[in-house]
């Protein structure tokens, strides 16, 4: 679910400067390819899927570019029947910008966009191994003092016939967004 060690995300801080968050657009899907494909232990997906992320999912998604190049990616949507609950599928860094935060500013961006202002809920999933993804979501969690739970969502015998590790779903939420004009008028 998130290529970064947890080693990289304790090194000493780099610096972000250069580094501009977007929404991605059909330029970023080859690109977006090569990165997953760079940070394993990500699934892959098809470059169609990913020009499909980069299109129809791109209010959702957050494009990381650092001299020109894609060095970050957060993936999600908006599951059609949990119009309140923003699902991140993947978050990508690239190795030359792993230590930098670079992860936590993408899922922030991304949380505070427009476009998810309705959003209660973030939900992802994550295997019982991957240390960074769990850092990464309940750091988000607690820096915005918001409950989380997890529970199975597909187990590996199951859904994945002990091919895969277990995928758990950590709900985030309820988040506490009052709306602007109400905020105006106290």
């Amino acid at each position: 679910m998130f290529a970064e060690t947890a080693a990289a995300t304790s090194t000493k801080s780099k610096n972000t400067s250069n580094v501009t968050l977007r929404k991605p657009d059909s330029e970023d899907g080859a690109d977006l390819h090569a990165l997953v494909s760079r940070c394993k232990p990500l699934d892959e997906n098809s470059t169609y899927c990913n020009l499909l992320q980069c299109t129809h999912f791109a209010d959702t998604c957050v494009a990381a570019e650092m001299n020109g190049e894609l060095v970050g990616f957060i993936s999600g949507y908006i599951p059609p029947k949990q119009q309140n609950v923003l699902f991140v599928w993947q978050v990508a860094v690239d190795e030359k910008a792993r230590g930098m935060g670079l992860a936590s500013k993408m899922l922030s961006e991304l949380a505070d966009r427009e476009e998810c202002s309705d959003i209660q809920y973030i939900e992802t999933t994550i295997t019982p191994d991957n240390d960074a993804s769990w850092n990464l979501f309940r750091r988000f969690a607690d820096s915005r003092r918001i409950r989380t739970e997890t529970f199975i969502l597909f187990d590996s015998r199951i859904h994945f016939s002990g091919a895969h590790k277990d995928e758990h779903l950590l709900r985030i939420g309820p988040f506490n967004r009052t709306p602007v004009k109400d905020a105006l008028n106290h």
